[in-house]
Formats: structure tokens, C-alpha cells, sequence
């Protein structure tokens, strides 16, 4: 039973990470003044993660053109 609360809790703060970047630094807005410094380390974490350019995903045929594709298909 511990373990599940302890589990849940971590997922709430993960989603709740998730809900701040998404807020803020995502969109170019600045964080509250007692959260600075959290939107400073996740704008440097989202800097560090590997990402996929629009032009890739292109190039791999991930985007809108293949699912209006695979839509067809079925």
C-alpha cells in the first residue's frame, strides 16, 4: 500500500512539472516570482532533452499527411 501512494504522489508532482512548464516557460511567459527559478531549470532541461525538428517528422512521415493516409487506409 505504501509503495502505491508513494507512486501516485511521484506521478502528481511529475504531471504537476508537466502543467508548469506548459504554463510558462513553454509559452514564453515568466513564472510567478517565488517559481523563477523552477522555470529556469526546466527551460535548461527542455534545452538539454534531444528533440525532433518539424522537418524531420516530415521526413519520417510522421505529421498530417500520413494520417489523413492511415485514415484512408481503413
Amino acid at each position: 500500500m505504501l509503495v502505491i501512494a508513494i507512486v501516485t504522489l511521484l506521478s502528481l508532482a511529475l504531471a504537476g512539472l508537466v502543467l508548469f512548464y506548459v504554463a510558462f516557460p513553454h509559452r514564453g511567459e515568466k513564472p510567478p516570482a517565488p517559481a523563477e527559478w523552477l522555470g529556469d531549470v526546466l527551460g535548461k532541461a527542455v534545452e538539454v532533452v534531444p528533440t525532433i525538428d518539424p522537418d524531420e517528422r516530415l521526413e519520417a512521415g510522421v505529421g498530417a499527411s500520413s494520417a489523413g493516409e492511415r485514415h484512408g487506409a481503413s
